[in-house]
């Protein structure tokens, strides 16, 4: 449908990205609030200097931000940059999501999915903790899908998401309880470890090996640019992984399955 004509191509894009834009000022919000302990649910967007509610012409994803310069209207307090620039990343995510899977309920899946990575990432990356509940939407988001996607073979496709959460989680937690044991201290925290485990559910056992590789890769990408160690549970000053593991089931959707199709065409020629 995507590529029936350039007008229609351009026409859904467009909306792809304002539909991003507009869950990325959700999924800010969502993560600012559970970070700061308060609920999502409840309650309308206020600044969090002066509390004072926010009218609709300060909600516009990116356009507001820009209009105010960055600051509050009332208190003329910062309003940070990753704001706007979450609001951009989860346009550009759609996006992508729809140039791979053109407008299907995969897709539908997926942009949840994207939703709820883009959260995790910025609460993980506030307060090093990664939300149980975000974790369960996640779950809750595959489980959703399985007889809409799979109708007379939801049993296999259940069976395929638990053999790649189990593939994504259990050897690293052997990994992980080997290495605790050697260096006698936390080597990897607990909710990467179920993250993994919620993220494996999209994949077959057979891609998780490339959703690990470029998690761990962009682990490492993070802490360079950041100056930070990277994956440390017990420095204060590590970069949490959690934005690295988002990261790489993001790119893993687009690009796991034909990477390891190539990859397995080595040595079949």
């Amino acid at each position: 449908m995507l590529h029936l004509s350039a007008a229609l191509t351009a026409y859904i894009l467009t909306i792809t990205a304002l539909l991003g834009l507009v869950l990325g000022s959700f999924a800010a919000c969502m993560a600012d609030r559970v970070a700061a302990g308060e609920s999502f649910l409840r309650g309308r967007s206020h600044c969090d200097r002066c509390g004072h509610v926010l009218t609709p012409r300060d909600l516009i994803p990116v356009v507001s931000w820009l209009a105010l310069r960055g600051r509050c209207r009332w208190c003329g307090a910062k309003i940070p940059v990753r704001c706007p620039a979450a609001e951009l990343l989860c346009a550009a995510a759609f996006v992508g999501i729809v140039l791979r899977y053109d407008v299907t309920l995969q897709t539908l899946q997926y942009w949840i999915l994207t939703v709820l990575l883009l959260a995790t990432a910025l609460v993980d990356y506030d307060t090093a903790m990664i939300p149980d509940g975000f974790l369960l939407a996640m779950a809750a988001d595959w489980l959703m899908f399985l007889p809409l996607l799979h109708r007379g073979a939801v049993g296999a496709a259940a069976l395929r998401g638990l053999a790649g959460a189990l593939a994504a989680s259990v050897p690293l937690l052997v990994l992980v309880l080997v290495m605790d044991r050697v260096l006698k201290r936390e080597s990897m925290g607990g909710g990467d470890l179920k993250f993994f485990f919620a993220a494996g559910l999209f994949f077959s056992w057979q891609s998780v090996l490339f959703l690990l590789i470029a998690s761990c890769l962009l682990g490492i990408l993070f802490a360079l640019a950041s100056s930070r160690t990277a994956g440390d549970p017990e420095n204060p000053k590590a970069f949490p992984f959690g934005p690295a593991i988002a990261a790489g089931v993001y790119l893993s959707l687009l690009a796991a399955e034909p990477a390891m199709a190539a990859y397995l065409r080595l040595f079949l020629l």
